[in-house]
């Protein structure tokens, strides 16, 4: 019995009807998720190398505090002794003691333009939605499309996506502003999101959307 190729898997799913678009909407927000020194430093138990990824997110960035688009970043940070604030997620992997609060690994990597109006969401496990207040900031903004980006795509980035259909907002990963640790989770995991929770969309179409005034957006 042969394997199915990449190629077998998109004809398949193309032909039952996964992978529509969903669209961008009116009213952006853009979500950094986990970009921290315990994340982007190789050298870290959970790290990897995001250089690519942390210069696909400056432009975003920029578009979004020029345009006064919303802005959230994430971090992950655990206090308790213990870490039992990391609840079974600790059993799981031990790089959770390198989010240890207090500590630099936490902080936003100073690469990326983290400014005081943005927004930083605190967060235990792999959602930005779970166990935070981001779903009532949106609605206080009216936002209906979440920009998404950070690390990592089949973690905390899927998480993310697939609660934020699940919440009614529309989840945009931009492929270039999302890594892995691993290249092969990283691209299984967008051809997921692409086929059944989001729109996997590219850096460029991204900036343009960003870009332009809302009667335009409406039209993208």
């Amino acid at each position: 019995m042969t394997q199915p190729t990449k190629q077998d898997d998109e004809t398949f799913f193309r032909e039952r009807g996964f992978g529509l678009k969903i669209g961008f909407g009116d009213r952006p927000a853009l979500i950094v998720i986990d970009m921290i020194k315990a994340f982007t430093d190789p050298s870290m138990m959970l790290g990897a190398n995001l250089d690519l990824q942390i210069a696909a997110i400056e432009p975003l960035l920029a578009a979004a505090h020029e345009r006064d688009i919303p802005v959230f970043f994430s971090t992950v940070i655990y206090n308790d002794v213990d870490f039992r604030d990391a609840g079974i997620g600790a059993l799981k992997q031990k790089g959770v003691i390198t989010l240890k609060g207090g500590t630099d690994a936490v902080d936003v990597d100073p690469r990326l333009d983290f400014r005081p109006s943005d927004s930083l969401l605190v967060k235990k496990y792999a959602s930005c939605f779970f166990g935070t207040d981001l779903v009532p900031r949106l609605m206080s903004r009216r936002v209906d499309t979440l920009i998404i980006t950070g690390c990592t795509t089949s973690g905390c980035v899927r998480a993310t996506a697939v609660d934020a259909v699940q919440n009614g907002f529309r989840p945009m990963v931009v492929r270039e502003a999302v890594g892995d640790r691993s290249a092969a989770a990283h691209e299984q995991s967008l051809f997921d999101l692409n086929a059944k929770y989001a729109d996997v969309v590219s850096l460029e179409e991204t900036l343009t959307y960003l870009r332009a005034p809302l009667d335009r957006r409406r039209q993208q």
